[in-house]
């Protein structure tokens, strides 16, 4: 299926591997509201094939994603139902991406920021480099941390490690990633692609019955622990923070600060 931002393709010759890429690499592959209805969208294609087992989610180049594009915070205030819409696209990408018929892997190499966080959060499986960042820098912007990304951090890590992490910004590495239970496995950035290869070939000689089963009595049992029902809200804490002028006043900080630290 043909994208303007992502490529969505079953490539194996017995078409049961797919892959959806995130194809901005030049921008770090941020995930702007055409990317995240993109994302939504080969979902669909590939719930449409159920010959399709396994599917990697990853990002052209050397970034996962760079999350939501922060020009995007430094803007006018709008307040539109246009605005609400937008914001949230992110819900939908996640639960697009987190219902997939498909088992997803994300294969994570670079940086992993903010809303790429998430949607590597609603894939089933995660391998990341060792030189993988992963930063969630919302609350530092001045805007909640949305598309259901508390929900699904609080199941992966915990209710601690989640407020730790997105109220401080912090970034933190591949290896606590992991030793949070981010993320599967972490491997040398040379060994990414025979990593995500093996994790495959370990799923796609299974039949498809057993691996959905397995998936959606799991992704149930996670639901009953914490549910995402809630996140169609966030799209408003999102849309009120950009109006709010403390919180813009953080974001303006925010930015200046960052754009001192490229320029110096």
């Amino acid at each position: 299926m043909e994208f303007t931002t992502i490529e969505a393709a079953a490539h194996d010759a017995d078409g049961t591997v797919g892959h959806i890429t995130l194809d901005r690499p030049e921008k770090l592959n941020p995930l702007s509201t055409t990317t995240l209805l993109e994302l939504v969208g080969a979902a669909a294609w590939f719930d449409d094939r159920p010959e399709v087992k396994v599917v990697v989610v990853g990002g052209k180049g050397r970034a996962f994603s760079a999350g939501a594009d922060i020009e995007a915070f430094s803007g006018p205030d709008t307040g539109t139902a246009a605005q609400r819409e937008a914001a949230d696209a992110g819900r939908q990408m996640a639960e697009a991406i987190e219902a997939m018929r498909a088992v997803t892997i994300a294969r994570i190499q670079g940086h992993c920021v903010g809303g790429g966080v998430v949607l590597a959060a609603a894939c089933d499986l995660r391998i990341a480099t060792t030189t993988a960042r992963f930063s969630i820098p919302e609350v530092a912007l001045g805007i909640p941390l949305a598309w259901g990304g508390i929900p699904r951090l609080v199941r992966e890590i915990g209710p601690a490690m989640t407020k730790e992490l997105v109220m401080t910004c912090r970034p933190f590495d591949a290896t606590e990633a992991r030793a949070l239970g981010l993320v599967n496995r972490v491997v040398g950035d040379d060994e990414l692609d025979a990593a995500v290869e093996e994790l495959v070939g370990q799923l796609s000689d299974k039949s498809p019955l057993t691996l959905q089963a397995t998936k959606q009595a799991t992704n149930a049992a996670a639901r009953e622990l914490v549910s995402t029902a809630n996140a169609w809200s966030d799209a408003d804490a999102l849309v009120t923070a950009l109006r709010d002028h403390e919180s813009r006043a953080v974001a303006r900080t925010y930015l200046s600060r960052l754009s001192e630290r490229r320029e110096s």
